[in-house]
């Protein structure tokens, strides 16, 4: 070993290995170069971890958002839907007549302008029992259907008589005066239906 130059004795001049360098100066450059290798690779590490995280949060996210949603939708169809209540609308009775047929008059308007249908409408409800006040044509020949009017008081009398003609529409005298009626209490509007 003495001709290698690791000895202790003198340096060989003629190899050009030996250095006068210490152990520890060798040492340390090795240190710091580990070192900042490290804190490199940390940092490499960091911003690989934090790419990956925005390119996968948001496709992950959705696919949270799209599962959370079928479970609310699942939960939705699992539960029965609430069923409303049925309105049922009940019709009062129709008050009850006073007056008789025989104490009520009854004016028959033809408003179809077919001929004689006031009288023959008038012979009909004298078989049903009602005394007649007149019968004559309208102002007026273009009523499409037949209607009841009756004067205050008379509401329930004129159901009735709606109700024995099957007559749908029924009101109170309205644009009628009460001399017009010849006495009556009702007056039937005969239309083309």
């Amino acid at each position: 070993m003495a001709d290698a130059g690791l000895t202790d004795g003198e340096a060989n001049p003629i190899l050009a290995l030996e250095a006068s360098v210490t152990a520890e100066e060798l040492v340390r450059p090795w240190r710091r170069a580990t070192v900042i290798a490290t804190l490199i690779a940390a940092v490499e590490l960091v911003l690989l971890i934090a790419g990956a995280a925005v390119l996968v949060a948001r496709p992950l996210a959705r696919a949270v958002e799209r599962r959370a949603q079928q479970q609310v939708h699942k939960a939705a169809a699992a539960a029965p839907a609430p069923v409303p209540k049925a309105v049922v609308r009940r019709q009062a009775p129709p008050p009850k007549a006073k007056h008789t047929r025989a104490q009520t008059r009854v004016l028959v308007l033809n408003g179809n302008g077919r001929t004689g249908v006031a009288h023959a409408e008038a012979a009909k409800l004298e078989s049903l029992g009602y005394n007649i006040a007149g019968a004559a044509d309208a102002h007026r020949h273009d009523y499409a259907t037949s209607l009841v009017m009756y004067r205050p008081g008379y509401r329930p009398e004129g159901l009735r008589l709606a109700r024995d003609l099957h007559v749908a529409v029924v009101g109170p005298l309205d644009g009628v005066r009460l001399s017009a009626l010849h006495g009556g209490q009702l007056a039937v509007i005969l239309g083309a239906r």
